[in-house]
């Protein structure tokens, strides 16, 4: 099975590469399924309804979010209706929509996506390793799924680090979102996952982390209040990574990561 993972995407530029690509790639990659984390693709904070079911029309399979899942209030009361947006799945029991969803291919393959929040440096959630194994508990990589990947949406490369090397064996992927920077560390680890500490973002890398630069800047250096961050508006790459899994087993057999447009990344090599 071949799945491409596309980090944050960012406002307008990062979603409208997405969507302009989505068509070509899905073709010449042979890709079977695409998740997308999509916590800051309405003007860069939150997920509009409109604009999830638009990248789920486009081609995205499933959308996955983050500490801005509820930045736009629209999609709280939209979320049952869209079983494919995923929000992380240690928000305290009752929150409204789902943190882990089973996608099944046409061809009739079952492929699990978990997001989970990380606790260092962000809102203080529930616990992130008893959320997944409370998931993995229905679900089994090989078993009742043919593929399983589980996005980390944290601040810290350690925290991502540790669900890596404590789930090694038991997902397909385990990617971290978030930092909209892109990690220099993929690979497989010993028990068969491909792991990557961030997979970057779906933006214009000219600015910061997606935002124009100059409201950053004027904040760090003056310490003085800023209009609010407006999403870079320049040409976009689109990053993430690709992973191809064993039929049998559903580990990983190659990972790879994907890069395109703009001018500030290298391009994808081969895959």
């Amino acid at each position: 099975m071949r799945l491409l993972f596309l980090g944050d995407i960012v406002g307008r530029s990062g979603r409208d590469a997405v969507l302009a690509g989505l068509k070509d790639w899905r073709e010449q990659l042979s890709l079977d399924a695409v998740i997308a984390n999509a916590e800051n693709a309405s003007h860069g904070f939150g997920l509009s309804p409109q604009i999830a079911r638009d990248l789920l029309d486009g081609g995205v399979d499933v959308i996955t979010l983050g500490n801005h899942a509820w930045d736009r209030k629209d999609l709280i009361g939209q979320l049952d209706q869209l079983p494919t947006v995923v929000r992380p799945a240690n928000y305290p029991e009752g929150t409204p929509g789902q943190g882990g969803c089973v996608l099944t291919l046409p061809c009739g393959r079952k492929v699990l996506v978990i997001n989970v929040m990380g606790r260092i440096f962000m809102d203080a959630l529930d616990d992130p390793f008893r959320a997944v194994d409370a998931i993995l508990a229905r679900h089994r990589l090989g078993g009742t799924v043919h593929a399983a990947i589980l996005d980390v949406h944290a601040e810290t490369t350690s925290e991502k680090m540790v669900f890596g090397h404590h789930y090694d064996g038991r997902f397909s992927l385990i990617v971290g979102t978030h930092t909209h920077i892109p990690t220099a560390d993929h690979r497989i680890l010993k028990g068969g996952t491909a792991y990557q500490t961030d997979a970057g973002m779906c933006g214009d890398y000219d600015s910061v982390i997606g935002m124009e630069k100059e409201n950053a800047i004027r904040k760090m250096l003056k310490k003085v209040p800023t209009d609010r961050f407006q999403p870079a508006t320049g040409k976009a790459t689109v990053a993430g990574l690709m992973v191809e899994t064993d039929d049998q087993t559903g580990l990983a057999i190659r990972v790879c990561p994907f890069r395109h447009g703009g001018e500030l990344l290298p391009s994808t090599p081969d895959f």
